[in-house]
């Protein structure tokens, strides 16, 4: 005889009640005391999840932010940061997608149940297929992309500009260089990734009443850039935005350079790769006009958070890489999911939930001196607006600035 489903429901909701009044028990409410998902409050143990991309295509990009997390975490284990209250360390689960779609998924099945958040979630294309799971466990997951798309969920906040705002940005620069008759151009990857570039670039060209000449899309992986340079060229595009990987930046403008083409590149931040300040990687000459739209500090920058970053490169970095500016990514990533971790202990109450709520607390806050002012309080994130353009002086290994941090223009009609 099949049970009656009234008294089934009836059921259900008391041993609910019951389970809910059992975890509150000396612990002030569910997650609160023993049991917690990725916390040991005795043993002051925070545990924390990476997906990354180590043998993918954007694996020279997540190599080095993923040093950048291990530097904070392994200068919070030293003791004496001032990130977590003393005696506070973190344990981190570290997993490999490869930039795989079905891969990220299949590790974030594993590593859910050990861990109270991800302290990285690299690549848009290896986040947006978690958003179920991450609403249905309530676990929220430091988004390393930038992408407008995936900050419009609650749980991959974006702590940066995004892609999206950096693309406007640059064409507020290109017109202010060359005047509202400039002809502008795209090459762009064709995912949510570069798309959010084309679509900030195609807002701020209408702003402006400028044209957009050639729309050139790119496969992820893709070999040969010969059709996309002449098809920029063709159309007489002089500043030219790249929506792009470091893996086809290198080879799209030496092949631009071997075609004699050289209009003003313009380089969203996953665009460009520190090794490219190396001349026996690619002739130095190739970058004579690249420029990089975004907001994150360049290594070495007078800025208060330097000093402390470099000491953890110094301490537990320099011998696993050389410098490299994802590294200092990938600190500032991390530094967001401690802080949010800090004032959900502040607040006692290191439930998947008070994590969410402490995240929404953040206003104002300059990622420990390494940033302009970001604030994650609201959805869709939108952490920050400003960013600025640099040129890369080559023969420093260093950068030089265009023009200094700024909101896009058509934030602010009639500026």
């Amino acid at each position: 005889m099949r049970p009656c489903p009234r008294l089934r429901s009836a059921f259900v909701l008391v041993l609910a009640a019951t389970l809910a009044a059992c975890a509150g028990e000396g612990g002030g409410g569910e997650g609160r005391g023993e049991g917690l998902r990725g916390v040991d409050l005795e043993a002051k143990v925070l545990r924390v999840g990476i997906l990354n991309d180590l043998s993918g295509p954007a694996a020279t990009i997540g190599r080095p932010i993923g040093l950048g997390f291990e530097m904070l975490y392994s200068q919070i284990n030293a003791g004496g940061s001032g990130l977590l209250p003393d005696g506070w360390t973190v344990e981190w689960v570290s997993r490999d997608h490869g930039y795989n779609p079905q891969q990220s998924v299949q590790l974030y099945n594993e590593v859910q149940d050990d861990v109270l958040f991800l302290g990285m979630s690299f690549g848009t294309p290896t986040t947006l297929p978690l958003h179920p799971m991450l609403e249905r466990d309530r676990m929220l997951a430091i988004s390393v992309s930038l992408s407008s798309r995936t900050g419009r969920n609650e749980f991959t906040p974006v702590v940066t500009p995004t892609y999206r705002t950096e693309a406007m940005r640059a064409v507020d620069w290109a017109v202010e260089q060359a005047g509202p008759s400039v002809k502008i151009g795209i090459a762009y990857q064709q995912d949510d990734f570069g798309e959010d570039a084309l679509e900030g670039l195609e807002v701020e060209a209408e702003f402006h009443g400028v044209e957009v000449v050639s729309k050139q899309a790119i496969a992820p992986g893709q070999a040969d850039f010969t059709a996309v340079v002449s098809a920029l060229r063709s159309a007489g595009a002089e500043y030219v935005m790249l929506g792009i990987l470091p893996g086809a930046t290198g080879p799209l403008l030496g092949t631009a350079a071997q075609l004699g083409y050289q209009p003003v590149w313009m380089g969203n931040s996953p665009a460009w790769l520190d090794r490219f300040f190396e001349p026996d990687v690619i002739p130095p000459e190739v970058f004579a006009s690249y420029h990089w739209v975004g907001s994150p500090p360049y290594w070495g920058e007078d800025i208060p958070g330097m000093e402390p970053f470099l000491d953890a490169y110094v301490r537990f970095g320099s011998s696993e890489m050389d410098p490299d500016g994802y590294i200092i990514y990938g600190y500032m990533y991390a530094s967001a999911g401690i802080e949010a971790f800090r004032r959900a202990l502040e607040a006692d109450d290191v439930t998947a939930d008070g994590l969410l709520a402490a995240l929404h607390e953040i206003v104002d806050w300059d990622v420990n001196g390494l940033s302009q002012p970001i604030s994650l309080a609201t959805v869709p994130y939108d952490a920050g607006r400003l960013t600025r353009v640099l040129r890369p002086v080559m023969e420093e290994r260093t950068w030089e600035v265009v023009s200094d941090f700024a909101a896009p223009q058509s934030d602010t009609p009639g500026s």
